[in-house]
């Protein structure tokens, strides 16, 4: 990953640094990995995600199909 600094505005280049990192998911990362999580926790939290993605694609078919 590769940053540049313009007219020494350091300020510029650490925001546009941490935006890609949020955008790539390292915050989220660093935040599960500070401890240990057990397999049967990691399961129940994908499965969790999966049935949150699922409603989420639910919603938005279902409001563009009532826009129509």
């Amino acid at each position: 990953m590769q940053i540049l600094v313009r007219d020494n505005n350091v300020d510029q280049a650490l925001r546009a640094l941490k935006k890609k990192l949020q955008r790539e998911g390292v915050y989220r990362e660093m935040k599960l990995r500070r401890h240990f999580e057990k397999p049967s926790e990691k399961r129940a939290r994908e499965k969790a995600a999966a049935v949150r993605r699922a409603r989420k694609m639910e919603r938005k078919r279902m409001e563009r199909d009532s826009a129509k």
